[in-house]
């Protein structure tokens, strides 16, 4: 976590314009922290009226602009858009003649480093990929979270300072990506965000399934301590039936999921198997034990019924 004291916004006057474009739940809140870093909004471009609205909660008073105005009134712009759109936009910015020489151009793309700003940079723009590794409700509760949030940040080595300082100011903590690493980098926090709200979501199903009063209430706690220890831990916690080889009670998961929940199947057999291969790695999963569990989870995959099950 950061703990570098941070200097008193109010004792030094506003240092750079702020535009956004792109006001979804990512845009809106970066510019807000800055603003309380000592910077000032000026601009900010939205098009539907969800986006509108976040823009005048987060950042009310802040004109609403076309993104073409947004550059000509901003020394820092924030690109804060889906990572499908941003190379066509960036291009189409520079193209037009919006993009200024010497002003800096920051991303928040995890998929992409500094290259995508190639048009701009040509242009004369500074280029900074800056990806903060958190998930946005694009309320204020946001800009709390950033301190000590972790940034991915992708920049040329001359602008690399300037990169990771704009970071701290928001009281995130700046990891350093290579740009040919990001696609990987992205895909590490896909697998673990992303695929964790699905995870849970079909695990509070299931249990309410199971007539589970509060599932929230009883995962909570649970959950809690799982990535508590996962992340002291790493594979070392593993634990549950497939780290112990228990065939028969994985057996009777997939029988009973096949009949109450068939569209759980193929992803609790995917992380099965994932979890299996890590135990045996690790010698968590005894090799006598493995070959009749991971028949279970082939079986499983094959669609065939428990052979203890009665037809």
């Amino acid at each position: 976590m950061n703990t570098t004291p941070q200097p008193d916004p109010r004792d030094r006057p506003a240092r750079l314009a702020v535009g956004v474009v792109g006001a979804g739940r990512v845009g809106p809140v970066l510019a807000a922290s800055l603003q309380l870093a000592g910077h000032r909004p000026v601009a900010v471009s939205a098009v539907s009226d969800a986006s509108r609205g976040r823009a005048e909660r987060m950042l009310p008073d802040v004109p609403v602009v076309p993104p073409a105005e947004v550059l000509e009134r901003s020394e820092l712009v924030l690109l804060t858009v889906p990572d499908d759109a941003l190379p066509g936009l960036v291009s189409g910015l520079a193209d037009t003649g919006a993009v200024r020489p010497g002003q800096l151009l920051v991303h928040t793309s995890g998929r992409y480093g500094a290259k995508v700003l190639d048009p701009a940079l040509r242009a004369g723009a500074l280029p900074l990929a800056l990806h903060p590794a958190m998930t946005f409700t694009g309320t204020p509760v946001d800009v709390q979270r950033l301190a000590g949030c972790s940034f991915g940040v992708t920049a040329p080595e001359e602008l690399r300072l300037a990169a990771e300082a704009l970071v701290i100011e928001m009281g995130g903590e700046p990891e350093w990506i290579a740009e040919e690493n990001r696609p990987l980098y992205h895909a590490a926090l896909a697998l673990g965000a992303n695929h964790l709200v699905t995870l849970v979501a079909q695990s509070l199903e299931l249990l309410r399934t199971a007539g589970v009063g509060a599932p929230d209430r009883m995962l909570g706690p649970l959950l809690g301590a799982a990535l508590d220890n996962a992340l002291r831990s790493g594979d070392a916690a593993l634990t549950g039936p497939v780290a112990r080889g228990d065939a028969g009670t994985v057996s009777a998961h997939v029988a009973e999921l096949r009949r109450n929940a068939p569209q759980t199947v193929a992803g609790y057999l995917a992380m099965a198997r994932a979890t299996a291969d890590r135990a045996l790695a690790h010698g968590l999963l005894k090799p006598e034990l493995a070959e009749d569990l991971l028949g279970v989870l082939a079986d499983g995959a094959a669609g065939t019924d428990d052979p203890g099950e009665t037809r």
